[in-house]
Formats: structure tokens, sequence, C-alpha cells
């Protein structure tokens, strides 16, 4: 007995410290090697532990520090992530002992073995991921095994279904309350930053919240942020939608299923992006935000995310599937996705091509003007109030009289507008043609690449800037898009991408991919 109490108050002799480490939405807790609580407890380099003071607790991985001047041995360092999860000052006295292990772990290795889950394995799963009781590596292995494996479309149901109760759960209470969601892998397709402020000007309530890129050069937070504060907890959100009818926030702070954006951490890095954790993904937000009638955009193209037509149409049946069982209203749409949309690649670049849009100016890229628009026509059609196939002319004309941008920037103003000033990269490089030609295909994946390696999203202004489309004329020597990076090892990173693939074929006009569109 008085072996576990000389233990009690020798872990409450540990001093927080705060460590200026970016552990990206994991925490991480440090011991010096020579601490006596270290000692006394048997802890190991990557293990969980549980640290606790004042009533408050998190989980954490364990890292193991032989220098003082990061941890000395009287101290417990928390990472960034940790230190603001737990919530207390600098310098207080906290416990840490032993975690329990995640039981929902085995869970996890039934599945890696190929079983198949049921609902309580999942929300044990997305409970134990939310509470932290999982580590980076538990959480690839059980999005690597999700993926192989192929959920079932009930598998689905569930991992949505768990994702969605771990969460805050927003309620509008009206009978209509619309969004509109890409899958992705079109890069600079920031039609939803066109979308929103078209129907919030019709009067439609579309709180519109977005995950940040995960193996994209930019998202619609990541964009937006280019023009505002996107990261708004749940009260200010509440506050704006309902005086302004919309939305363009990050979804993270508003803890709106949590246990995605956790997962979303670890997918980023290792380009992970299933088509079961997309549909639970996106409906798991969408119904966390409050959605009653949701459309759902699927491009389809030879280097798109959904690259044939058969594989869309099981995609839509999942995502039909799914919201019926949750009781949304979906329809599901599949476009163009033979090529990036717009011009810009990267989120200064993007929220350039958006605005222009909104200002009808005569620079602005006519396929993100026209996609966006065929979107709007189609969610203001969820109004019953308005007659089938009259969307897009209503659409178009509260772009053109303004009133969308004026929407747009009574959203920017309210949600607060960026302070800092953010500049397309000052390092450039122009990639120009290697013959005459027309242009015959541009590789959405390779273009992205080669923006995600110039810098984007983490630096606003790097990416790519296009000047050809698909069909255009080109002259050997002229240039086909421009570069943008902030930092030169970004920059020749880029270059060497673009060396080995331009992610352009120049030939005849006859060679054009068809498209496969539903408007």
């Amino acid at each position: 007995m008085a072996k576990v109490v000389k233990s009690e108050l020798t872990r409450q002799t540990l001093k927080l410290r705060r460590l200026g480490i970016d552990t990206y939405r994991e925490n991480v807790a440090y011991l010096h090697r020579d601490c006596e609580v270290y000692k006394a407890e048997g802890f190991q380099a990557l293990s969980k532990v549980k640290v606790c003071a004042d009533g408050e607790r998190i989980l954490a991985v364990l890292n193991v520090v032989d220098d003082d001047r990061i941890v000395t041995p009287s101290d417990l360092g928390l990472s960034e992530e940790a230190f603001a999860n737990l919530g207390l000052d600098e310098g207080q006295i906290v416990s840490i002992e032993h975690a329990e292990p995640a039981e929902s772990m085995n869970a996890v290795r039934r599945k890696i073995a190929g079983e198949r889950l049921n609902q309580q394995d999942f929300h044990r799963i997305i409970g134990d991921i939310t509470e932290r009781r999982f580590s980076k590596t538990e959480i690839s292995a059980f999005l690597v095994a999700s993926g192989q494996s192929d959920m079932d479309r009930d598998e689905i149901y569930f991992l949505t279904r768990a994702m969605l109760e771990v969460g805050e759960r927003l309620n509008w209470n009206e009978s209509l309350v619309a969004d509109k969601h890409c899958i992705g892998g079109i890069p600079g397709n920031r039609t939803s930053m066109l979308v929103v402020p078209i129907i919030a000007a019709h009067g439609m309530l579309i709180p519109k919240t977005s995950s940040r890129a995960i193996t994209s050069p930019a998202g619609t937070a990541d964009t937006m942020e280019v023009l505002a504060n996107v990261e708004l907890n749940i009260r200010k959100l509440h506050d704006i939608v309902r005086r302004h009818r919309a939305c363009l926030s990050w979804g993270g702070n508003a803890r709106l299923s949590p246990a995605d954006d956790i997962m979303i951490a670890v997918e980023r890095p290792l380009g992970i992006d299933s088509l079961g954790q997309m549909v639970a993904s996106i409906l798991s937000k969408k119904l966390s935000a409050g959605s009653t009638h949701l459309l759902i955009d699927i491009p389809v193209g030879p280097t798109a995310k959904v690259r044939q037509m058969r594989q869309a149409q099981r995609l839509r049946k999942l995502f039909e599937y799914v919201a019926d069982q949750l009781s949304i209203h979906l329809e599901v749409v599949i476009t163009d996705g033979r090529q990036p949309i717009g011009y810009g690649i990267g989120p200064v670049l993007e929220a350039r091509d958006v605005m222009q849009v909104l200002q009808i100016s005569p620079d602005a890229p006519e396929d993100l003007r026209q996609k966006s628009l065929q979107l709007a026509g189609r969610v203001l059609e969820f109004d019953p109030d308005v007659r089938g196939g009259k969307g897009y002319a209503i659409a178009r004309d509260i772009l053109d009289s303004g009133r969308a941008l004026d929407m747009m920037n009574t959203i920017i103003t309210a949600q607060g507008i960026q302070t800092r000033q953010f500049e397309a990269g000052k390092l450039v490089h122009e990639e120009c043609s290697t013959e005459d030609g027309v242009v015959i295909n541009i590789d959405n994946f390779q273009m992205a690449r080669i923006a995600r390696f110039a810098g984007a999203p983490m630096d606003k202004g790097a990416g790519v800037d296009l000047f050809k489309k698909l069909g255009d004329q080109v002259s050997k020597g002229e240039p086909l898009y421009r570069i943008h990076a902030e930092y030169p090892a970004d920059f020749n990173f880029a270059l060497e991408l673009c060396e080995r693939d331009n992610g352009y074929l120049i030939g005849n006009e006859n060679q054009i991919p068809s498209a496969f569109v539903e408007f």
C-alpha cells in the first residue's frame, strides 16, 4: 500500500510544460528518460498514457527525451495539440499514468483479416478514435483495412451513423436546409464558394461546413480562408447562419463529426480516400450540420477520382442507400471530370477565380461559372416554389445582378475578414509546350501533385495557374501553365515533378476524350 502512495506522490510532482511542437491532430506527451515517474511506472516510448489534473484529462502518445533543454526530469511536456486539449496553464501540477488499451482494436484486427463488422464494432472504434485512444498508426490500420476490404453498403451505413453519433449535431428547426458537396479529385473545383452565396441570396438556408484538403491542393475551407476566418465555433456559426442564411467555414472547430477530422489528419499524408470512407465522411458531416437536402457532385474523367460511368453509378447507389437509411433527401449529379475547373489550382489562385466570377469579370473562367450555375440551379429546385428546370435561370439572375457578390461579402464580413494578405508565390516557372497542336488531355492527378509539391495548400500562394484547357490550340514554346511557390525547396520539387511529367498531352482535336455529364 505504501508503494502505491509513493507512486501517486511522485506523479503529482510533475510540472506541466508547453512545448512548441506541432503534432498535427495528435496528442503527444514528453517525459525525460531520468524522470522518476518514467522509471517507476515502466513507461515505454510510443505507449498510450493518461494525463490528469483538476478534473481534466487527455490521452496521449508518449515520447521519451534525453535532452534537459526540451524537458527536465521534473516536467511533463505536451505538444501544442495536447496542451490545447488539456486546457490548463503551464506550470500546473499534473499526473500521468498508463492508459487502458482500446478494446476496439480487436475489431480493427478482425477487419484487417477481412471480416465484416457490425454497428457496435464501428461505434466502439469511432468512439475510441474520438477519445484519442488510437494512435495515428492504429487509425492508419483501420483506414487501410476498411479501404482494402471494400466495406459493403451496410458497413458504410454503420460507419456513417457511428461518426454522426459521437459529435455535435445542429438543428435549424427548418424543413429545408440545403447543402452541396463534390467528392473531389478535380483541381480548382471551387463551385461551393459560388453556389452558397447564390442559394443564400435566394433565401434558402445553406450552412456550408467543409473539411480542409485531404489529397488535393486546396479544399473549400483552405480557399475561403484566403478571404475570411473559417475557424468558427458552434455558437458563432449558428449566429451567422441564423442572421445571413449561410456560412462557408471549416467544420473542425464546431465538433461536427470530430472523428472525421482526426481520420482526415491520417488520410492526408497517406493519400487514402476510399469510397466507403468518402461516403461516411461526407454524409456524417452534412447530417451533423443539420442538412435535410443534399446535392452530390461526382465528376467522371480519365484522371478523375471516378474514371468510369459504371463506378460513378455504383457510388451514386451507395450515397442514395446510406442517405435513405439516415432520412436525408439526396440527389447525385455526374459531371465532366476530364480536366481542372477554372484556371487556378491552390488557395490564392482559386479564390481569385471565385471572386472574378462573382464580380462578373471578363477574365473569369467560364467553366467555373457555368458549372456553379448548373449546380446552384439544381439546389434551388429543392425549393418547392421553384419549378423543375427553372433553377438555372434563377441562379444566373442572382449572379448577374450582383446579389451573389453582395451575399459573399456579407458572409466574409460576418465570419471575419482575413487580415493577412496572401499573394501568389513569387517563385515562378512557366511550363511551355514542346510541340504544335491541340490540348487533348490534362492529367488532374498530376496537376494536383505539382501544385502540392509547390507547397499548396499549406502555403496559400503556392499552386498552378493554367493558361490552356482541353481543345485549345497551342504552338511550340507557348506557355501551358505557371507554377507558383513560396520556398526554393518546394519550387525545386515541383520543377522536378513537372520535368518527369508536365500533365499535358498535345495531339489532334479528334483525340479529345468524350465527357460523361448529366447536364
